[in-house]
């Protein structure tokens, strides 16, 4: 007799609290995920996946099935109630007759095993683009049923990878999923992403897949790629070939043919690729090859050992000239070549940290400055943006991306921005988010505070005797007779000194920072409409593909989650404590399928959950 889903799981007495016997522990937690009690459901071991033939979907199907079967997962921790630990030792035994480890999966019940599980799909046509649909159901019954329902296939991607983290090995050669179980899971946020710069340092195109690789099964849907930069141009353009010449090597190219393989590897996986050209700043390999009268202060000392004078934020120098003419018709040949190259309707424009000193370098921008007598760098920047857009924006569909700086700038913000650019924002935390949002613009948050990862790891730049600093600083004996008669956290520091020790972000954002930013603080209800998502972001002055895998993961992870289903439990609780063991594991698991993510912890706290915290109460981190 067939027996309705529905009606199946109405008979289990399904409660969230039984989830504390189910070592399985998704990451992203899914928005809602309700667990049986009837015991293990075995999965043939040559279980089949089934559904829809889609060009993306088809490929998921045997993907995901030999992953699962290959990997065999063991969960390595999982969450347990904090321990008990008496202020004395006592002679009676302490902890469970049987430890967690020893009672895994010592376990029988009498369901039905799965042989196949049922994919439906209600729109197959519904292209990859942002705001795409992406909720999923997923059902796994006492009675051996198995059924994902998604409205589109992006959806049923992300059933298909929490799939693969809740079937496990059943210790007797076999798989199962610990109890029956029903899952209703759909983002928070529509753009979920990182952003890697290959400009400063090259990664071979096989090191850009397998971050794609990582960010599906996290669910992240976005991978920013800031491809060029003053360092070097790796971007074929076929219009302007010579412009690989200031890429580091013939070899640290990517040809359009390998940004066309990465761009289907990223949509078989249900990850977009969004293509960013710093423009007009950060401009200067590349172009110079092409016409070295649209690129100013290439030429000039990068420092000029004073902040007034600053040509570039750091070596070396270069921004277009965009008073020059012939800047946008470059403009126009680059970008439109690149722009059919990439498939997304999204596109970032870069438009940060134009410095304004560089353009005294340019005779062309300061007659263009004389023949306009009172305007200012506002200005400028005004009539770069009415001569670009128009060239930016090739199609009714296109959206454009921004650094936050074209509207927020101190120094060069344009005048009149349109509201429909996404802004990207990277300064200040919640005060520039609530400065775009009350403006209406759309937002991605990449909050240099919380979301940069590439931060306390020092300075890069050489010949710095600021580390040249081995004591503490003599202060003046005002200040500290102040000091001592005020005692505080604050202490003298240096660069070299207990200070950030040259890092301009510091110190390092650690996965339980990225989860605890509460970034729509402050924001009123409409307001908190216009952030769309968020990006952890790794400038890679200091990283490459030796390294990447352990700068961004398992951190990527913690953003993960934090965009998909938020950093609150069901009582309002920051979950930070209920993600350790999520994260951790979830790390393992990365480590497994050839992944090099950073340990967050010693191996002992994974083995005794909660023994490593700070603070024994688990709503230490509150509301």
């Amino acid at each position: 007799m067939k027996i309705s889903i529905a009606a199946a799981l109405g008979l289990l007495a399904i409660a969230a609290s039984t989830a504390e016997a189910v070592k399985v522990n998704p990451l992203p937690a899914p928005v809602t995920i309700s667990w049986g009690k009837t015991g293990p459901i075995k999965v043939n071991n040559n279980f089949k996946i089934v559904g829809p033939k889609h060009d993306v979907l088809t490929k998921a199907y045997a993907r995901t099935a030999a992953l699962i079967k290959e990997e065999r997962w063991i969960p390595q921790t999982w969450e347990q109630a904090a321990g008990e630990f008496p202020p004395f030792p006592t002679l009676s035994k302490r902890g469970d007759e049987e430890s967690a480890f020893e009672a895994y999966n010592n376990g029988g019940n009498k369901n039905k095993a799965i042989n196949t599980f049922t994919v439906q799909v209600s729109d197959l046509k519904a292209d990859l683009q942002m705001s795409v649909d992406e909720s999923y159901t997923l059902d796994v019954t006492a009675a051996g049923q198995g059924i994902i329902k998604a409205k589109t296939p992006w959806g049923a991607l992300h059933a298909l990878n929490t799939l693969t983290q809740i079937i496990i090995d059943d210790g007797k050669h076999g798989l199962q999923i610990e109890e029956p179980v029903h899952i209703e899971d759909a983002p928070k946020y529509t753009h979920r992403g990182i952003m890697l710069d290959t400009a400063r340092n090259y990664y071979p195109i096989k090191s850009l897949m397998k971050q794609i690789d990582a960010l599906s099964w996290a669910k992240l849907n976005v991978f920013h790629w800031h491809i060029t930069d003053t360092q070097s141009w790796p971007l074929e353009i076929k219009k302007y070939p010579q412009m690989l010449k200031d890429a580091y090597s013939p070899r640290e190219i990517y040809s359009q043919r390998d940004i066309a393989a990465l761009i289907k590897y990223g949509r078989e996986r249900g990850v977009r690729v969004i293509p960013e050209i710093d423009m007009p700043g950060h401009s200067a390999s590349g172009w110079l090859q092409v016409d070295k009268k649209a690129v100013t202060c290439a030429d000039s000392w990068w420092d000029n050992d004073g902040w007034t004078h600053h040509s570039a934020v750091q070596p070396n120098p270069g921004q277009l000239d965009i008073s020059y003419d012939g800047t946008y018709k470059l403009i126009k040949d680059i970008y439109s070549e690149a722009a059919n190259l990439f498939k997304d309707n999204v596109f970032h424009v870069g438009s940060d940290e134009l410095m304004t000193y560089c353009f005294n370098y340019s005779e062309s921008a300061m007659d263009w400055f004389k023949q306009r007598p009172g305007a200012t760098y506002p200005d400028f920047a005004q009539y770069y943006l009415d001569k670009a857009l128009p060239i930016y924006m090739d199609k009714p569909a296109r959206r454009l991306m921004m650094w936050e700086d074209i509207v927020l700038s101190p120094d060069m913000p344009a005048k009149e921005v349109p509201k429909d650019i996404i802004m990207q924002t990277w300064n200040s935390g919640t005060a520039n988010i609530k400065k775009l949002a009350e403006k209406g613009y759309d937002i991605v948050v990449s909050s240099s505070d919380f979301f940069y990862l590439d931060c306390g790891n020092g300075g890069y730049v050489t010949n710095d005797p600021r580390y040249n600093v081995n004591e503490p600083p003599v202060l003046p004996e005002a200040v500290s007779d102040a000091m001592e008669a005020n005692p505080s956290d604050y202490s003298a520091t240096t660069i070299n000194y207990l200070g950030m020790g040259a890092s301009w972000c510091a110190p390092y954002k650690t996965w339980q920072r990225i989860y605890s930013y509460d970034f729509t603080k402050g924001l009123t209800a409409e307001e908190a409409k216009h952030v769309i998502g968020g990006e952890v972001a790794l400038w890679s002055e200091q990283s490459d593909a030796t390294v990447v895998e352990s700068k961004v993961w398992p951190r990527a992870a913690a953003l993960a989650e934090l965009l998909w289903s938020g950093n609150r439990n069901a009582e309002g609780y920051k979950r930070a404590t209920e993600l350790t063991a999520r994260i951790s594991d979830y790390r393992e698991r990365m480590v497994a399928r050839g992944h090099g993510a950073q340990p967050i912890v010693p191996k002992y706290c994974l083995q005794h959950p909660h023994h490593c915290d700070l603070f024994r109460n688990q709503t230490a981190w509150g509301k």
